[in-house]
């Protein structure tokens, strides 16, 4: 009886300790994944950012080598980018987000531009289609403002210089600025950041 009775008291044991160990682990396993999710997060945002240096991987000055690894060559190459391509060349790399564009001039980048309503903002916190007083609150004195070259007010040029002193037709490559074009609606209609190429105003004119 002593035997049989220890056998009891064993398995009842066993079947508390299988009971609840899969519901510990499982307990045990879900807050492990959390944190991984959270520390991406933080670094997806700031990728996502447009600053007078470029955006995400791409960066001022970088060749054109450099822009085909980080977001894959041209989506369109048949597409006519600019009068003379090997001088100067408009395009949106394979993987970039819809409505980001950048400008390659002599095998180097010179501006990333976002055009159509593109879902990504300046380190200011403007995007395309705000209105052009949430740019001159954003930047107050810092703006530089000239009027639009096809469009009659309130269109208009705002450029706010990063490095590089604040000033009309900005010729030195090391400056780095953003420029807002204001279409007739009052509203940003597109947003170039780089170097002097931000003040082209047409393509690579």
């Amino acid at each position: 009886m002593r035997a049989i009775g220890g056998v009891l008291i064993v398995a009842a044991m066993l079947v508390g300790c299988s009971g609840g160990a899969p519901e510990a682990d499982e307990q045990a396993a879900a807050p492990a994944a959390a944190p991984k999710a959270a520390a991406k997060a933080p670094e997806i945002a700031r990728a996502a950012v447009l600053t007078a240096q470029g955006w995400g991987p791409l960066r001022i000055g970088m060749s054109l080598a450099e822009i085909t690894a980080a977001l894959g060559p041209d989506a369109e190459p048949d597409a006519v980018g600019g009068p003379e391509p090997e001088a100067c060349d408009q395009f949106r790399p394979a993987r970039a987000p819809e409505g980001l564009l950048v400008m390659v001039e002599e095998g180097r980048l010179t501006r990333v531009s976002l055009i159509n309503q593109a879902a990504i903002e300046t380190d200011r916190g403007v995007r395309p289609g705000d209105g052009a007083a949430a740019v001159r609150a954003a930047y107050g004195k810092d703006l530089v403002v000239s009027p639009h070259k096809y469009v009659d007010a309130p269109g208009e040029y705002l450029t706010a210089w990063a490095v590089g002193r604040p000033a009309q037709d900005v010729a030195d490559p090391a400056a780095r600025g953003i420029r807002y074009e204001i279409g007739e609606d009052g509203k940003v209609a597109m947003i170039h950041a780089g170097g002097p190429s931000i003040q082209y105003v047409e393509g690579c004119l």
